[in-house]
């Protein structure tokens, strides 16, 4: 699992220039099943993905299509951990 922490590089008003197709993108990873939670940081700074990808070299591919990548908006951090502890609706996550 992955938490994908976004940082806009850009003013917002560029950032929101690219909003619909980001959210295009995302919506199409959340039907492929790649991504399980997202929004933005407030303040609006950038955003947070959750992801259960579990390999970072496909995970990074799929980050590749991102508008908010592909147009330079933003820089990506990724950090990797593997949940030991959750709620009982999120036990799914639990390897």
């Amino acid at each position: 699992m992955f938490i994908i922490n976004l940082t806009y590089k850009v003013e917002l008003t560029k950032v929101d220039q690219f909003l619909t197709e980001h959210i295009d993108f995302l919506n199409e990873q959340y039907t492929l099943g790649n991504f399980i939670a997202s929004g933005r940081k407030v303040p609006r700074t950038g955003g947070i993905i959750l992801s259960n990808i579990k390999d970072q070299s496909t995970l990074e591919q799929i980050i590749e299509k991102d508008p908010f990548k592909s147009q330079d908006l933003a820089d990506y951090e990724l950090i990797q951990f593997v949940p030991s502890k959750t709620s009982e609706e999120l036990n799914f996550l639990l390897e």
